[in-house]
């Protein structure tokens, strides 16, 4: 299988989530297409790993990546946070969320992910549905949230400053016709903004989408329900990492990891976020916003 995602801070990753000797267990939570798995599997060779996915394209892109390592690997389709949550789970040694969305949704994944291919404006991770009957796709929420409530969600999530203008004009153009692809949404919001804007760093379509899809997924959500529940499952000596990609996220994870070492029995490894080198920035520019950061639970936990 030819992998369309580069996975990011992967020296980091190894060494900072590296096991120790004997057979251990570590959970890939947000598994894609296995890139992060295959590494450690490659490295560590008494290592097994479950991962996790919500999206079941990811989940078969992974089994043909991981095939050759055998019964050495476990995928389940399910949220992360819902896998945490479950009873009854074999307590691992690492575990690893890495939050960004894959390269393959932007790029071929066909659900509207990205302002640049067009397609149907859905931008569920779910894509068949089946963990989550009948939820709202992206053109719902264009098409149905009151202008007010639009607005308040691009600005929470994609914390993007002309957010009223653009929920006014998504309001304007639905009431002559429904928005149904990315390319249509994203032509409407370079329309919408100041010239100075359309010309700007980003394109002026990246907050809204971005808003769109976390809200459409829960993924704020499921991030302040996941690692608490990781971090309850993880064994006495064990490690929780998580690569977050933007504030949004990455506050949460720094806030969730100091409340656990505040609490007692947790202790933050990374003093600081841990960022890709100038290297790895210029031969993947994904990487340029990553941050990981590590906790470890105390081995009397």
């Amino acid at each position: 299988m030819q992998a369309v995602h580069q996975s990011v801070l992967v020296n980091e990753v190894l060494d900072l989530l590296a096991p120790e000797d004997g057979d251990r267990l570590m959970v890939d939570a947000t598994v894609g297409e296995g890139g992060h798995s295959a590494c450690f599997l490659q490295q560590y060779p008494s290592l097994s790993i479950v991962g996790v996915d919500a999206d079941g394209v990811m989940i078969e892109r992974a089994r043909e990546r991981l095939e050759e390592f055998g019964e050495r690997v476990q995928l389940v389709h399910q949220w992360f946070d819902a896998y945490f949550q479950s009873s009854h789970l074999e307590r691992p040694h690492r575990i690893l969320m890495d939050l960004g969305v894959s390269m393959f949704h932007f790029a071929q994944a066909g659900r509207g992910f990205s302002f640049r291919e067009d397609g149907p404006l859905d931008m569920r991770l779910d894509a068949d549905d089946t963990l989550r009957p009948n939820a709202p796709d992206a053109a719902e929420l264009v098409n149905s949230l009151p202008e007010q409530e639009l607005a308040d969600v691009i600005f929470r999530y994609g914390e993007e400053r002309l957010s009223r203008r653009i929920a006014a004009a998504i309001c304007r153009e639905r009431g002559h016709r429904p928005i149904r692809s990315s390319a249509q949404l994203a032509d409407l919001i370079r329309g919408a903004v100041p010239p100075s804007y359309r010309h700007g760093r980003i394109h002026p379509a990246t907050r809204t989408f971005q808003a769109l899809r976390i809200a459409v997924n829960g993924e704020l959500e499921r991030i302040q329900r996941a690692i608490p529940a990781a971090l309850d499952i993880l064994l006495p000596g064990g490690r929780l990492g998580v690569i977050s990609f933007h504030s949004l996220e990455d506050r949460i994870v720094k806030y969730l990891f100091r409340d656990a070492a505040e609490a007692g029995g947790y202790t933050v490894v990374t003093r600081k976020p841990v960022i890709a080198t100038e290297e790895e920035q210029r031969a993947n520019p994904a990487s340029r916003t990553a941050k990981l950061r590590v906790i470890e639970r105390g081995a009397a936990a």
